[in-house]
């Protein structure tokens, strides 16, 4: 199981909650399982994510696996230039 920690602007959709334990094999099995418990927070997944893994922030990475007990933060996406 990953422990998740979501942004304030995330929490709102969660009631509050800003961390949650999940069990997810990989980033896209987190995105669905934290859409199936929270539906508020379903469309706000798709708006551009960062999901940080034990400190390693992956983009557009939905295979990306979450080892057991890792710390999961979701994120805005980083922008670069």
């Amino acid at each position: 199981m990953a422990r998740v920690t979501l942004t304030s602007t995330l929490g709102q959709y969660t009631g509050g909650l800003l961390e949650v334990e999940v069990e997810a094999r990989d980033i896209r099995a987190l995105l669905r399982e934290l859409a199936a418990r929270y539906p508020p927070l379903a469309p706000h997944l798709d708006e551009g994510l960062a999901v940080a893994i034990d400190g390693e922030i992956f983009q557009d990475t939905w295979f990306e696996p979450i080892p057991e007990g890792a710390e999961v933060s979701l994120m805005p996406k980083i922008g670069g230039g």
